[in-house]
């Protein structure tokens, strides 16, 4: 290829900086490009914590309101979830226990939430 590029007649009539990049400037893109690698890093780096804190406090609402379904059917919450699964949830919650009594709604972290969520 660089043969070919010197064969042809107007190689020899270009200046040095017409002829390729210089080492100054391949050097510049490469830190524009590393300073833009560490913005990329730091501004995903808590995804995946706040997406688990995520999934807890909706896990949560969705206890919540499944057990709000409940009362406005039967007029008592359900005891400890019983009931719940499959009518108003579709799976048993595994980010929180529900521990709720016939008279008021308990819930409370589980699993992969300890620590990690705020209060339900």
């Amino acid at each position: 290829m660089l043969k070919h590029l010197k064969s042809q007649d107007d190689f020899s009539e270009k200046s040095l900086g017409a002829k390729g990049f210089t080492l100054i400037e391949l050097l510049v893109v490469i830190v524009i490009l590393g300073i833009l690698a560490a913005v990329v890093v730091f501004a995903v780096s808590g995804i995946n914590d706040r997406g688990q804190e995520s999934a807890c406090v909706t896990e949560a609402r969705t206890v919540r309101t499944a057990q709000e379904a409940y009362y406005a059917e039967n007029g008592t919450y359900a005891v400890a979830g019983a009931g719940l699964v499959p009518g108003f949830l579709s799976k048993t919650p595994t980010l929180v226990t529900d521990t709720s009594t016939a008279g008021a709604i308990a819930l409370a972290w589980a699993g992969d939430c300890v620590g990690t969520a705020s209060t339900p």
